[in-house]
């Protein structure tokens, strides 16, 4: 064989490995969140459901806690956990910018956030605050809600005066008298309520978007058979949250260290009965983000619709 012969063979050899398909090794180890904001995800850790689902397999798993979808959009845009929970808008947020995640379940259907404000407060609507501080989360649906409740009421971030902290020091902060209103989150949004008189003053359902669980994407492409795995398990843990009320509220006090009836106050409004992402969640992000985008916090040149389809991934839906 000549020399050129053989440096065309080489060549050849070395395309061809290119161009092979690369097979992922299967993972020993899974890394997913758990969260007080997702009910059924304390389920699935507290009985062990996906550790079972993965024994055969050698699967190890991993439990990381979000604080709120602003650290479950950091934790998987830094590769360091392969699932978490946020709410729908708030992972538009992050694939906007750049986070390579899929939206691929959904774990509640809640009403989770409104506008707080202190049992002797005089803010009674949301014009009320114009120039006033108010203490929020950056990157999440409180966050995206606040954004969302000032535009319907002809105002910005501007007009106020933003507080950024994390949802557990917003509450604080609001019960100190450091801020005069919060964008609430559940449970510590009920804990204001029971427990120091806290009044929600501006709410709105239609505005709190889905609970959403995501997975990376890079994670999804190369291990479908094992997101399916999780998925099954998640809804083993939705439809024992759902049949076991009693259990499930027990669970929340365990893991929030917060009382009866505060988780009871958060239960009432947070709906368990959806698991399968498709159009209703689609549309519901879609609007967020339109409504963001029109108020500013997204460029003016963000493709809404586009960013939505690149989320939203349908492959894994589960039926319910």
């Amino acid at each position: 064989m000549t020399s050129i012969t053989r440096r065309l063979a080489l060549a050849f050899v070395a395309a061809a490995g290119l161009a092979a398909p690369v097979f992922a090794q299967v993972p020993k180890e899974i890394r997913i969140d758990y969260a007080t904001y997702n009910p059924v995800s304390l389920v699935l850790k507290e009985r062990g459901i996906l550790e079972k689902a993965l024994e055969a397999d050698g699967i190890k798993v991993r439990w990381v806690l979000s604080a709120g979808s602003n650290k479950a959009l950091e934790f998987l845009n830094a590769g360091s956990i392969d699932f978490g929970s946020t709410a729908g808008a708030a992972a538009l947020i992050g694939k906007i910018n750049g986070n390579p995640i899929k939206s691929i379940y959904v774990y509640s259907r809640p009403e989770w956030t409104a506008l707080v404000t202190g049992a002797k407060s005089e803010i009674t609507k949301v014009a009320d605050l114009k120039g006033k501080r108010v203490a929020v989360t950056r990157g999440t649906d409180p966050h995206i809600f606040l954004v969302r409740a000032l535009a319907d009421a002809k105002l910005t971030e501007k007009d106020v005066k933003l507080v950024l902290l994390q949802h557990a020091d917003g509450r604080l902060a609001l019960e100190r008298g450091d801020v005069d209103a919060w964008a609430g989150l559940d449970p510590l949004m009920a804990a204001a309520e029971v427990e120091s008189g806290a009044k929600l003053f501006y709410r709105k359902a239609e505005d709190n978007t889905w609970g959403i669980l995501n997975v990376r994407e890079a994670f999804a492409n190369e291990n479908p058979a094992l997101v399916k795995k999780v998925l099954a398990a998640y809804e083993e843990a939705r439809a024992y949250a759902r049949a076991n009320p009693a259990e499930l509220k027990k669970v929340l006090v365990e893991y929030t260290k917060l009382s009866e009836p505060v988780i009871e106050r958060q239960l009432t409004r947070t709906e368990l009965t959806h698991s399968a992402i498709g159009q209703a969640q689609v549309d519901t992000i879609t609007a967020a983000g339109l409504a963001l985008k029109e108020a500013g916090v997204l460029p003016a040149t963000t493709d809404v619709k586009a960013a939505v389809d690149s989320l939203v991934d349908r492959r894994f839906a589960a039926t319910n």
